[in-house]
């Protein structure tokens, strides 16, 4: 008999060798008594499916949809479901999960896999298309099917793959250096996933499924029409996340996109193929180039802006997620302004932090160091006016080690020539600049928006992309372990739902600060990091998933990455002094 302890209560109970966590789960139900459905387990600290089997002791704990790994198991069933319902009403149809939307998921369809001229209004998506997906999918989930899963060999799963067409597949698994791999089935419909799935499709109670109109992309002469898969509000997923509108959002991604496929990448396995083939240098070159001609677009905006008879733009406010590269960002930014012939100056937030004791404080006790309070915005913004009307100001300096707020003789002047640009978490917020009208100043919010994926149903959530820069950072740095980075994470993100991406869409533009050669350049620092996670700790879980997502992309040096690269913020070797 196996000894198995379930963390949700403390308590261990004896289970016969091959007993399944969906069987250990029953036994344990009526004490731990969890406030949403059961949808995945930890075991040892290591994400698995309810279907799991164990044959050794170990430690279990059973997770609902509002924790990470229950939800991502959650959205993967729910896409492998959209999927089927898909292939079942659109023989031969083509399903792309390319990125978050709007609180969901945006697909791209298409009804006909190689639309000519003469097809391409057949192939829009209308109504009815939706309506007939969405009643099967509900078919599919009323009939309870299984999600089945099978390990093969990876040459096994790469043959069964390519018969059905699916090269997207074939590339990961080629390029993944695996020797053995799982695939999925539901009904006769299979698929590869890089996480567990739920049991059966009747876990599935919460989803939406509608048409997304899109502007047209780049050289096209009408818009385009894709799905918006809709899943359970992370913090209730007894109901649907409310639906955000993120047109800018789009447009970010979309244009992307449309340079991925001009560079022939879509996936993992395009990047793996194209490092195989020697092309790691023209693709970080190409992506360097491609930021750094969006910067100077911005800056020629500015500057134009800058010079305009009327209501010129004085002040540049730069706002994103934690590991965005906000920092060498505004660098570059600064840069490609003297190039303008404008002085941009920098004025810090920080610096207008509240002394430490009047910080706001957290439920459980901690400084809410994010919270919008913890900066005496009125002071800031009298400040910001005063300097616009061409006065001296003395500007306060903070004390991190005291925790207090000092003047110390430093004062500022603006030029003619001079543009301020405040960067932070709060740089969009309307508290902080209320006072100073939209026309003085010009928004720009920069994230790490990854358009590529692993296939064509695994996209990557850019907060992994975030999460892995800054676990590189902080541990190069020596503030933190990889431990205590991802033990913050959940913090961090609840921050930025609460005060950052609120505004985003109020940002008259947007930068994305990700690059398709990142993760091949972070596993080569990232890797080792990660394995000190202990086992035996919870952030385990998440080292794990990371470790395994990070070994799909071939590794590679980061000495042909430039020393103005907003990677240099977070792999070291930067020239710009932070």
């Amino acid at each position: 008999m196996l000894q198995i302890r379930c963390k949700n209560n403390n308590v261990t109970k004896s289970f016969p060798e091959g007993t399944s966590l969906l069987d250990v789960y029953q036994e344990f139900a009526d004490e731990i008594k969890l406030p949403y459905p059961v949808v995945s387990a930890k075991v040892n600290n290591v994400s698995q499916g309810l279907k799991f089997r164990l044959f050794q002791n170990r430690d279990v704990e059973f997770m609902d949809a509002t924790e990470g790994s229950g939800h991502r198991a959650y959205v993967r069933s729910l896409t492998f479901v959209l999927y089927k319902a898909t292939q079942d009403v659109f023989p031969g149809s083509k399903l792309f999960i390319e990125h978050s939307l709007c609180r969901g998921y945006y697909c791209n369809f298409k009804k006909k896999p190689t639309p000519t001229p003469s097809q391409k209004e057949g192939n829009i998506v209308t109504d009815e298309d939706v309506e007939r997906i969405k009643a099967r999918m509900q078919e599919i989930i009323d009939l309870d099917m299984p999600f089945r899963r099978t390990e093969s060999t990876t040459e096994e799963a790469i043959r069964i793959f390519s018969e059905r067409g699916f090269a997207d597949k074939v590339k990961l698994l080629e390029t993944s250096g695996q020797a053995y791999t799982y695939y999925y089935t539901l009904g006769d419909t299979i698929d590869y996933y890089y996480g567990p799935l739920v049991p059966s499709a009747s876990y599935l109670k919460v989803w939406g499924l509608e048409r997304y109109e899109e502007k047209p992309r780049v050289g096209e002469q009408s818009p385009g029409i894709g799905l918006l898969l809709r899943v359970p509000d992370w913090n209730d997923p007894t109901k649907l996340a409310e639906k955000v509108d993120q047109p800018k959002t789009f447009e970010m991604f979309a244009e992307k996109t449309h340079w991925d496929i001009i560079m022939r990448l879509s996936n993992a396995g395009d990047v793996n193929k194209a490092i195989m083939r020697g092309h790691s240098s023209e693709l970080i070159q190409v992506s360097e180039a491609l930021q750094e001609k969006k910067i100077v677009q911005i800056a020629e905006e500015i500057d134009r802006r800058f010079h305009q008879e009327k209501n010129p733009v004085r002040i540049v406010l730069i706002t994103g997620p934690s590991s965005s590269g906000k920092t060498t960002f505004c660098k570059r930014l600064s840069v490609q302004l003297l190039a303008c012939g404008l002085r941009p100056v920098s004025f810090s937030t920080d610096d207008y932090f509240v002394n430490r004791t009047d910080t706001p404080k957290l439920p459980n006790g901690d400084y809410d160091f994010d919270n919008i309070e913890t900066v005496e915005y009125s002071l800031l913004e009298d400040h910001l006016l005063r300097l616009m009307q061409g006065e001296r100001v003395e500007i306060p300096e903070y004390n991190f080690v005291t925790g207090k707020r000092e003047w110390n003789g430093k004062k500022l002047k603006l030029a003619g020539d001079t543009v301020l640009i405040i960067e932070g978490i709060h740089a969009l917020n309307p508290l902080l600049t209320k006072k100073i009208p939209d026309s003085l100043k010009y928004k720009i919010y920069i994230s790490t928006l990854t358009s590529i994926s692993l296939d064509d149903h695994n996209w990557i959530p850019v907060r992994d992309n975030r999460l892995l820069r800054r676990i590189i950072r902080d541990y190069n740095k020596g503030a933190y372990t990889a431990q205590q980075t991802i033990a913050q994470w959940k913090n961090v993100l609840a921050a930025e739902d609460k005060w950052i991406f609120p505004y985003q869409e109020t940002a008259d533009v947007m930068f994305n600060s990700a690059l398709n050669i990142e993760f091949a350049v972070l596993r080569t620092h990232a890797e080792i990091i990660l394995t000190s996670v202990p086992k035996n700790c919870p952030e385990y879980a998440e080292a794990h998933r990371l470790l395994k997502f990070l070994r799909y992309f071939i590794p590679i040096s980061d000495k042909e990455i430039p020393s103005t690269s907003i990677m240099r913020e977070f792999v070291g070797g930067s020239s710009f002094k932070y």
